[in-house]
């Protein structure tokens, strides 16, 4: 069934809107402006721009809530019915208290590897998180994974190793980041995944079942997070770190005043942090809506033409230099996700099956209907 004109924009949404969302933290952290101390380097303040995201995930609550009273405003029950606010509204937040947790730290954390990696590789360590969830599902909802999984957590592994083995040959950090940075980088986006997937089996062994609003468990996650995440800069301001985690004026965890400062020295820094929170916002919007409208699959597809535009964007602008191995490793980071999320088998071979009846018979005036075992 082709798209209909909103499905198209709900899609071109999604994948501009989160491509702009990892180019402008991207864009920020290769940005520079003058520090408190009066020197000029690199905007490199990953949790500040944790808070920024986070500031664009509550603006999603903030739509839910305008949303909400709009449509009942209309007295005509359209609130319980639009698929933005239907839903459970009698429930704790603080339900999503630990989820919000988890999001903090991993997004802190990934946020701390972009400085150090490329943004491609970024998008597409990323990836890794249906390893950590197909694993902890089996550890704590007590999911049985079929061979079909299986392999396709097995070939996400063997794209992460040549995209990692891509990124440690085709090194060009050049005099700002060395070949160890880039993978310590690497590395710490992976590790981060581990956060997101349990972040992932909470939310779906506790919250599933709650049917919250998925725009509305964003907006108090972002909530949750830009609170949090905003208090634990005080204390970040009197750690010390060694390099490469100490760029900022006083080589501290994070130093607010001078991200500040260099913020309000260079305007370009302001559209960057400015198109993280409003991409994010217009992103989750995206993502809830092609979900809703077409399909989770279609999303996960989406977010890999994400990955590529990333990709395509930060080879124009320089950023990092094209190695064929990445291109490998995508590929089987691609074909991973469509295995172990049954893209491949069912619509692959229900496409053969309908291209040999339509050549053995011609074009068929009644549907055929194939019946098709499950995977047991």
């Amino acid at each position: 069934m082709a798209w209909s004109k909103y499905q198209l924009i709900l899609a071109a949404t999604l994948v501009i809107t989160g491509s702009i969302n990892t180019l402008s933290t991207k864009w920020a952290d290769n940005l520079s402006a003058r520090g408190s101390d009066g020197n000029v380097r690199k905007f490199e303040h990953p949790f500040v721009q944790a808070c920024a995201m986070f500031l664009g995930e509550f603006l999603c609550l903030l739509t839910f809530k305008f949303a909400y009273y709009y449509l009942r405003r209309k007295n005509d029950g359209s609130e319980d019915r639009h698929d933005l606010v239907k839903g459970n509204r009698d429930f704790s937040p603080f339900i999503l208290l630990l989820p919000a947790l988890c999001d903090m730290i991993a997004t802190s954390i990934m946020y701390v590897g972009l400085n150090l990696t490329y943004a491609s590789s970024f998008q597409m360590f990323r990836g890794s998180v249906i390893v950590f969830v197909g694993m902890l599902s089996v550890a704590f909802l007590n999911r049985q994974l079929v061979a079909r999984e299986w392999s396709g957590i097995a070939i996400i592994i063997l794209g992460l190793a040549i995209v990692g083995a891509s990124d440690f040959l085709a090194n060009d950090g050049g005099a700002s980041k060395s070949r160890n940075d880039v993978i310590t980088g690497d590395l710490l986006i992976i590790s981060a995944q581990i956060i997101t997937a349990v972040q992932m089996v909470y939310e779906e062994k506790y919250v599933a079942g709650l049917d919250i609003p998925a725009l509305q468990a964003v907006g108090w996650e972002g909530f949750f997070g830009f609170c949090v995440l905003g208090l634990l800069l005080i204390p970040m301001y009197y750690i010390h770190v060694p390099a490469p985690f100490n760029t900022n004026a006083h080589g501290v965890l994070e130093d607010l005043p001078d991200a500040l400062v260099q913020i309000g020295n260079n305007p370009f820094l302001i559209m960057a942090i400015g198109g993280t929170i409003i991409s994010i916002a217009f992103f989750n919007f995206a993502g809830i809506s092609v979900t809703k409208e077409i399909s989770a699959t279609t999303r996960m597809v989406l977010d890999s033409v994400r990955t590529l535009v990333i990709w395509t964007v930060a080879l124009l602008l320089q950023w990092q230099i094209f190695h064929w191995l990445q291109v490998l490793g995508f590929s089987l980071l691609l074909f991973g996700m469509c295995l172990y999320n049954n893209i491949l088998i069912s619509n692959g071979i229900s496409a053969v099956r309908r291209w040999y009846l339509r050549r053995v018979y011609g074009e068929m005036t009644e549907e055929i209907i194939v019946n098709r075992q499950a995977d047991a």
